[in-house]
């Protein structure tokens, strides 16, 4: 799919016209992506609740999980919804300069600004699944503290995370085409090292240090503490989960703009 290149008026101010680029690419993807779908954005919210009812009914009656001081369904969902996000990122971003071929050979932009607004695209359909969140909150009798604010936080640094990560695939993705589906495996193999469906402390005491270097591990835990025990994450943990995060986005950053010069070449 060929993105169009948007009608902005002339503007002086460099910055103003990047961030309404990046305002139309975002709208664009979610438009486009659900134009011609009967349920349209009723699928950002159904799957990933269709697959927290299936996994719960997996491995609450079959495989028999229980948690503690919380109901297994929403203990999932807060879990799912984060990984979702990080895989459909990922997934979205990987392709973002392929698919912006045509905006590439015509002008000049911050290229990064493709990635951006398709993580963007990817934040709405997050914010409609939160609205499900609250409503299982609610009927599970999970009040909301002050803690919930913290969410804010936790999710930018998950969205550097991403962005990070998204520059580095995209620039491989765009060289190499077949590095998809490695990704493909390899987040299915992170899926079963993230605990997503479990919690941290299920697993021997040896094999937890898996988790503190594992980002989204950290991600996952700390949306847990500050929603469901209304507490603050893990300094520790945080700690850890950061200093990944900036090194993941200043390597990405810096591989994707000395790459960035050979882009309108390859695509």
């Amino acid at each position: 799919m060929q993105r169009e290149l948007p009608n902005i008026k002339p503007n002086h101010n460099p910055m103003n016209h990047y961030l309404t680029l990046t305002k139309h690419l975002a709208k664009r993807e979610i438009t486009v992506r659900y134009k011609q779908s009967f349920l349209g954005l009723f699928w950002v919210v159904l799957n990933p609740f269709f697959q927290m009812l299936i996994m719960s009914f997996v491995f609450s009656y079959v495989f028999r999980i229980g948690m503690t001081g919380v109901a297994y369904p929403i203990f999932l969902y807060v879990g799912l919804l984060p990984w979702v996000f990080f895989t459909s990122s990922i997934t979205s971003s990987m392709g973002a300069l392929v698919e912006g071929a045509g905006l590439l050979k015509k002008i000049y932009f911050p290229r990064e600004i493709l990635l951006l607004s398709t993580i963007l695209a990817k934040v709405f359909d997050m914010s409609l699944s939160l609205i499900v969140l609250l409503g299982m909150m609610w009927f599970y009798q999970v009040p909301l503290t002050w803690h919930a604010l913290l969410f804010i936080p936790i999710f930018a640094m998950q969205m550097v995370f991403v962005m990070g990560i998204g520059m580095i695939l995209s620039v491989l993705n765009l060289f190499y085409r077949d590095i998809q589906y490695l990704v493909s495996l390899m987040l299915t193999l992170l899926f079963y090292l993230t605990p997503v469906l479990y919690q941290v402390e299920s697993f021997p005491e040896r094999y937890r240090w898996i988790f503190k270097i594992n980002p989204m591990s950290v991600f996952i835990n700390a949306y847990r503490q500050v929603l469901l025990a209304h507490d603050v994450p893990k300094w520790e943990s945080i700690a850890i989960g950061l200093a990944v995060t900036v090194i993941i986005f200043v390597v990405g950053y810096r591989f994707f703009k000395k790459a960035e010069g050979t882009f309108a070449d390859v695509v």
